[in-house]
């Protein structure tokens, strides 16, 4: 199935307009906004999760699969709970749910907001304390980059958590510049091709990673998460520095889009229509065997 093919946008569309309608909703959307450019972001961002899922496999097997939803207080981890629970409460998502929230230690963390939100809302959830940001304050020095240590060590915890709620995957809220900063960020201080997969076995292959959002915008779940008023936990509580090389690439292809609209869209889907015969890497194409399937010339002149 080709996620950018019509008829896969038309038959995502027809599953959201057959789910159950109606007055009933998650208890998370009583209150969301009645207007119709709500209405179109809601299931635009439903029709893109549910285009993920499907195209990446993220649900199969006869069983019900556990998903461990992990929630920073960002609006990016709001969004993909909120789109999870509302996918799961139409029939669309036959997925058990549990919110996870790891508080990491970091100086003035609101630690009453997110079980307040979880628990107002009826979710299930986890809430774990582990002070990872002295470890990262401990080991880096004060001018150094916090974010690469900070997220390894939160991932580590991540899979250790969904191991002892007998989840099978850790679902997490990047979407599609998130994606494409990666992107970037391998090709130019890396020297390789690589992004975020939607879809990615853990090292110790117990743990699937999965990112619904992978074709969802930013901006949509911005405006998203004001409508649906979120509250935001920001993420300057460790002293987040200025002038990352993700920020410069975030507005490297902001500017890129500014200046040619739409190639946010024509770069995510270069990556799921790759080409290993037109770029140059000898171990996923046999560039040395094409000798083989070549046409001898005294053939070609027959």
């Amino acid at each position: 199935m080709n996620v950018h093919d019509p008829a896969v946008k038309k038959s995502a569309e027809a599953e959201l307009a057959d789910a159950p309608q109606g007055d009933a909703c998650h208890p998370m959307f009583t209150n969301v906004p009645s207007s119709v450019g709500f209405n179109k972001l809601r299931k635009r961002l439903l029709r893109q999760a549910r285009q993920a899922i499907a195209e990446f496999g993220m649900v199969g097997g006869g069983r019900t699969p556990r998903w461990l939803v992990a929630l920073s207080g960002g609006k990016d981890s709001y969004g993909l709970l909120a789109i999870l629970l509302d996918l799961k409460w139409r029939g669309l998502l036959p997925v058990d749910l549990i919110a996870c929230n790891l508080d990491q230690g970091q100086p003035n963390f609101p630690k009453h907001i997110l079980p307040e939100f979880l628990e107002r809302n009826g979710v299930p959830h986890r809430i774990e304390y582990q002070d990872t940001y002295s470890i990262v304050t401990d080991k880096l020095s004060e001018n150094s980059t916090y974010c690469s240590l900070c997220s390894r060590l939160r991932r580590g915890h991540l899979y250790r958590i969904a191991r002892e709620e007998g989840c099978d995957a850790l679902v997490l809220g990047h979407h599609r510049e998130d994606i494409l900063e990666t992107l970037f960020m391998n090709l130019f201080h890396g020297g390789r091709l690589a992004a975020m997969p939607p879809k990615l076995l853990n090292d110790e292959r117990d743990v699937m990673v999965l990112r619904p959002l992978a074709f969802c915008a930013e901006d949509d779940l911005a405006k998203f998460a004001e409508a649906m008023a979120f509250p935001i936990i920001p993420c300057d509580l460790c002293g987040s520095q200025d002038g990352l090389q993700r920020n410069a690439m975030k507005a490297m292809i902001a500017d890129i889009e500014r200046r040619m609209p739409g190639r946010k869209e024509a770069m995510i889907r270069a990556l799921t229509n790759v080409r290993p015969s037109h770029l140059m890497d000898r171990q996923i194409f046999d560039f040395a065997g094409l000798d083989q399937l070549a046409q001898p010339p005294e053939e070609k002149t027959k």
